[in-house]
């Protein structure tokens, strides 16, 4: 199977601090990640001055200040872009960020990024999907918050614009996401609907949830991290730290592994247990020569590297051609 592609989700764990974005980087590569995603949007063309903020932001935000103040902070300009890219290529981890409007997907196409990250609010913004169908890129298109006639949309628009290259990640967009939420079935439904590689962006609290969608099929994880979930911001607190995002990227290599080729035959480590752990027919009690086998004198028992106790029918009614000792392996 190809490997999975796990993007460390750094958002806007920056707090607008070039300082952090690069600790984010760092952290993200000392962890193993693929790649490590910031977010690239003007909030004059992202909210109205006036838009409330979502009820998560409201507790880990100053209530002060509207959504559109909240995100103000939160911009990286071309030049930090240009930066973290250039950091990024130091550090060889993909660069990746969602853009949130049109200007901001002129901007990465700009600077020469291959994968598009289209991120679950934008999947009914039609003018946004057809700019980014038009660049035929790979594109990774979040779903939180969708239908399935939404993403059937969403898809159609992309193709008919040029992109083919798509994986569909399934996501809940609540910060953290419950649990009774998570519905990891969604990603199989969305793989049998539309014949895509699918993935899955995680908001839920811990690791396990990631883990179990890479068992499930998952090709592309998304995961947000931070530096320190206690710093003030909209989505520290729903973040992973470092030693949990590397506990994350460890046990999907794992996984990784564990899945295997599928093809269902005693793997290379087995072998030498095949005789030790398996049976053959063995003399239950003393045999002359010239003696009938039967359930009476024949039995089985370890170990392996006698007649199959599957030829136990086969054996019964055959005479002996020499002596045999209780426990001795049968000889045909």
């Amino acid at each position: 199977m190809s490997k999975v592609f796990i993007i460390a989700e750094a958002g806007v764990n920056h707090n607008g601090s070039i300082n952090i974005a690069k600790k984010l980087i760092d952290t993200a590569c000392e962890a193993g990640a693929d790649a490590v995603k910031f977010q690239t949007f003007k909030a004059e063309n992202v909210v109205s001055i006036s838009a409330e903020k979502a009820e998560y932001q409201k507790k880990t935000t100053n209530n002060n200040e509207e959504q559109y103040g909240m995100i103000k902070k939160l911009e990286l300009d071309r030049d930090k872009h240009l930066e973290l890219l250039d950091y990024c290529r130091y550090k060889n981890i993909i660069f990746l960020s969602s853009p949130f409007d049109r200007e901001s997907i002129r901007l990465l196409n700009e600077l020469k990024l291959e994968i598009f990250k289209i991120p679950s609010g934008e999947i009914t913004n039609l003018p946004y999907l057809r700019k980014i169908g038009k660049l035929k890129k790979k594109v990774i298109l979040s779903t939180g918050m969708s239908n399935l006639g939404e993403i059937e949309a969403a898809l159609k628009i992309l193709r008919e614009n040029g992109t083919k290259d798509i994986t569909v990640l399934h996501c809940n967009t609540e910060y953290p996401t419950p649990m009774k939420d998570v519905n990891l079935k969604a990603m199989l439904t969305i793989k049998e609907a539309f014949k895509v590689e699918v993935g899955y962006s995680d908001h839920s609290s811990g690791v396990e949830v990631p883990i179990a969608a890479v068992a499930m099929g998952a090709k592309v994880i998304e995961k947000h991290f931070t530096l320190d979930k206690k710093m003030l911001g909209p989505d520290h607190k729903a973040s992973l730290e470092f030693y949990e995002l590397k506990e994350v990227v460890k046990a999907i290599r794992n996984i990784e592994k564990a899945l295997g080729n599928g093809i269902k035959e005693p793997s290379e480590s087995e072998f030498p247990n095949i005789e030790i752990a398996r049976k053959s027919i063995v003399a239950k009690c003393n045999i002359r020569k010239g003696e009938t086998f039967s359930e009476n004198n024949l039995t089985v028992k370890r170990p392996g590297n006698g007649i199959s106790p599957m030829r136990w029918d086969e054996m019964i009614g055959e005479i002996a051609r020499r002596d045999y000792r209780e426990d001795e392996l049968i000889e045909i």
